[in-house]
């Protein structure tokens, strides 16, 4: 008696295919649509920005798409021309530190241009001279994790008042990093990883859909000890 021949996979049927040929098409597609909308909506707001006080009479008094977006270029070419190379100084002092002395002396105004001034800093400023490193922090309780950043060491008095070395950890929101919380946490409930800044932001970005490649691989923390990201079997 010879044996049964094993079921062979069905194929799918029509309304299979179809459904197939969709989802293959969304993910082909989805991510590049959403780019180019994200980017549309940037460069349109960029655009009106300045060119909404560019109308000229003999046109009809219409703004011209594109004209906000060159001014604007050319706006901040100038002022990086005039910060970086004229080095211009009055009294010892350049011009762009008495502005910032100037804008950091009111009420208010100070606190917010302060921490946009230092957050831009972060995230456009290199790796090296920004954040620290990449570590895992126990949030919102212990056995669950967020992705976080190091920004720096806790002040003599936060560290007394924990009773232990404190580290200064940036929390990002997802999908947008630039937002967040600052969480003063214990160097041993930390988590240390070897991954770059910009595989953090990635992680954070994407949702935890975009993992580096040697997630799960022991990192050193700052102080060399060895941390290891346990996974399940």
């Amino acid at each position: 008696m010879t044996p049964a021949a094993p079921d062979s996979p069905r194929r799918p049927g029509p309304m299979g295919r179809l459904r197939g040929y969709l989802l293959a098409g969304l993910l082909a597609l989805g991510p590049t649509v959403l780019t180019l909308w994200v980017l549309f909506i940037v460069v349109n707001r960029a655009d009106a920005l300045l060119g909404r006080y560019l109308k000229f009479q003999a046109l009809g008094g219409q703004r011209i798409p594109g004209l906000g977006l060159a001014a604007t270029f050319v706006l901040l070419v100038v002022v990086g021309w005039i910060v970086s190379a004229l080095g211009r100084r009055i009294g010892g002092r350049s011009l762009l530190t008495m502005w910032e002395h100037l804008l950091t002396r009111i009420p208010g105004v100070g606190i917010l241009y302060g921490s946009t001034k230092s957050l831009g800093e972060a995230f456009f400023a290199s790796r090296h001279a920004a954040f620290k490193q990449v570590v895992l922090v126990p949030w919102p309780h212990p056995g669950i994790y967020r992705v976080g950043f190091v920004a720096g060491r806790a002040t003599e008095q936060v560290r007394r008042a924990l009773g232990g070395e404190v580290e200064v950890v940036f929390i990002p929101h997802t999908p947008n990093p630039a937002s967040g919380f600052v969480h003063y946490v214990p160097k041993a409930q930390i988590v240390y990883l070897d991954w770059d800044i910009e595989d953090g932001l990635k992680v954070v970005v994407s949702g935890g859909l975009v993992q580096p490649g040697d997630a799960g691989v022991p990192a050193a923390g700052p102080a060399g000890e060895r941390a290891a990201i346990e996974t399940s079997p």
